[in-house]
């Protein structure tokens, strides 16, 4: 029997969509045959860009706009999908705040914390509150959250980062057990170093020192990490819930 990676039909929700990873994993959700909403919060001309690629594919899609940490705004985002596209049958969890530069946990703000907070857990809460009720409905529906590696190397001046990015593995995990009865798998892809357009555009694909501790030793690509996605946003996965999918050719390993 031949397999086929197939989402016509589905809709789905790439939240940070305007970001490296975030365009990429649109395109391959729009290429699999998914409609897609956009979600971008500051980027509109981006979104746009994204949205046009998309509909040249023969796919819906819109741009949406808000901050996925307040519930005011990711409720105004499902009202507005609904009324434009429909209810989305795949979530993905994907946008991040980025702080820079990390620091100790002494010198790390608290304002850090709270940020990456709302970034990694509110976020997945939120949609989950909004988008998840009528995936149980209609008794099917795909989560997956966009985590990082970073969450079990646990190295030096990555607190809070890696401590948000936790507490997004014990929501989802939770999240699996609480909605597997009514045919909706979460998952978690937790990419390593990847290359992006940025790097191909400078020319920095390559990073020597990383690259020594990966197995594959290379740098992953956006795309990969793009195909672990569509992956299990399709019924190709649909026996596979709860899982945390590290994408960073071996350099870290979930273990058993």
């Amino acid at each position: 029997m031949a397999l086929s990676l197939d989402l016509q039909g589905k809709l789905a929700l790439v939240t940070g969509a305007t970001g490296d990873l975030g365009r990429v994993m649109a395109r391959t959700l729009a290429s699999a045959g998914a409609d897609i909403a956009v979600h971008y919060h500051q980027n509109a001309s981006k979104a746009d860009e994204l949205c046009a690629e998309i509909n040249a594919l023969g796919r819906r899609t819109m741009p949406i706009s808000g901050d996925v940490g307040t519930r005011e705004d990711v409720f105004s985002m499902r009202d507005a999908i609904r009324t434009e596209l429909g209810d989305p049958q795949i979530i993905v969890a994907n946008a991040v705040s980025q702080i820079f530069p990390w620091e100790t946990v002494l010198d790390e703000e608290l304002s850090d914390y709270e940020d990456q907070f709302r970034s990694c857990i509110l976020q997945n809460v939120l949609l989950a509150k909004a988008f998840v009720p009528t995936m149980i409905e209609s008794v099917y529906g795909r989560y997956i959250g966009i985590n990082t590696e970073c969450a079990m190397q646990l190295k030096p001046t990555q607190s809070a980062y890696a401590a948000a990015k936790r507490g997004m593995d014990g929501v989802l995990r939770v999240l699996a057990k609480e909605v597997g009865q009514h045919q909706i798998t979460v998952n978690q892809v937790a990419p390593g170093y990847t290359i992006s357009d940025r790097d191909r555009e400078a020319g920095t694909e390559h990073n020597a020192s990383y690259e020594s501790t990966v197995p594959l030793a290379r740098r992953g690509t956006d795309q990969e990490i793009a195909n672990v996605v569509a992956f299990l946003a399709s019924d190709l996965a649909s026996y596979i819930t709860g899982a945390y999918v590290p994408v960073c050719g071996g350099n870290v390993m979930a273990t058993i």
